[in-house]
């Protein structure tokens, strides 16, 4: 397995010596930008960061272009393209000739927008652009970095990416935020079992499954459920109405935090198994959880086996797509819970 100092030996001798430029179209506070512009400031000579805060996409993308057309990159020998390589390195390629480029390619536009959410057919005009995009922006860097294993292969069999170019840089939470803590008062939730998930609702992410759980277990009132995010689906909102679930809006990471501490159990998925890039990837809140030191259960699949090892006290792996299963995994670290007091 490659882990995270087997990634910081290569990369730190890749940009030792270098003068960096860090290109990103994602707000620059964005977790992964903020991992990655801390190991170029630390390892390169220099580093100048290109990347803006304003909350709308495309005018972060709009100074981002004016920025690059009419810059002089004479005092850089290293270009650094964070998150959505593709929307930089096709349109500059030719201004970046003779630098040494590298890319996080954190998702393909293809498999995002044609296998997970399904906006397009595989045949559709947009599909093979945005195809042929993913494979130019591929093609063009010298270091590919990406977030696990099994994606890596995913875009060596898919898009065609030099194996000797991959870089897996696992995520990592914000430790000044998701850090464990010990929580007075459990009094205040009737000393139920309390099953917190959270995130943006996502197909891959299998939140059908989580309700459909939830729907099956009603009738057990000793748990109780907390989902936040948005519940905005039309298939998701029948759910609302269960009574063992409370449907919380989006919080700020600290109130999340708050929330994660006092829940006994966490979700982390992915438990989709109809979406191939569910078994490729590790949930950004399983980082979460286990800063925080919390028991979560993970999707089954090839990724997830990549951090985290199952044992009986933290990790607990169930089968995707299976709300079934889900229930007897809940209930059987329940059951642990109560024994160990």
């Amino acid at each position: 397995m490659m882990n995270n100092n087997f990634f910081n030996d290569k990369m730190t001798r890749v940009l030792v010596g270098k003068k960096v430029l860090f290109i990103t179209t994602k707000n620059i506070d964005y977790i992964r930008n903020s991992q990655e512009i801390d190991l170029v400031q630390k390892s390169a000579q220099s580093a100048k960061i290109i990347g803006y805060k304003d909350k709308s996409y495309v005018i972060r993308l709009l100074k981002i272009y004016i920025k690059l057309f009419f810059m002089s990159l004479e005092d850089y020998n290293l270009i650094f393209v964070g998150f959505a390589p593709q929307l930089i390195l096709p349109l500059f390629r030719n201004k970046f000739k003779g630098k040494l480029i590298v890319e996080d390619f954190f998702i393909s536009i293809y498999d995002t927008f044609v296998c997970d959410r399904k906006k397009f057919k595989a045949t559709s005009l947009f599909a093979k652009l945005f195809l042929h995009i993913d494979k130019i922006t591929i093609k063009v860097a010298d270091e590919i970095i990406v977030d696990t294993l099994a994606q890596g292969s995913y875009f060596v069999d898919c898009l065609g990416a030099d194996s000797s170019k991959i870089n897996v840089l696992y995520l990592k939470a914000d430790i000044s935020i998701y850090y464990p803590r010990i929580i007075p008062n459990k009094e205040q939730l009737n000393k139920k079992f309390v099953v917190l998930y959270f995130g943006t609702i996502l197909p891959l992410q299998g939140v059908d499954v989580i309700l459909q759980c939830i729907k099956n277990m009603e009738n057990i009132p000793s748990v109780t459920f907390q989902i936040i995010g948005p519940i905005k689906n039309k298939d998701l909102k029948k759910y609302e109405q269960l009574k063992n679930v409370k449907f919380i809006p989006w919080l700020s990471q600290n109130s999340l935090a708050e929330k994660i501490a006092k829940a006994d159990l966490c979700l982390a998925g992915h438990f989709n198994n109809n979406i191939a890039k569910a078994s490729r990837t590790i949930p950004g809140k399983a980082y979460i959880y286990d800063s925080m030191e919390k028991p979560m259960i993970l999707g089954d699949n090839t990724a997830n086996h990549e951090l985290f090892h199952e044992d009986d006290n933290k990790y607990y792996y169930v089968e995707m797509g299976n709300p079934n299963k889900l229930k007897e995994k809940i209930l059987h670290v329940m059951e642990k819970s109560i024994l160990n007091g």
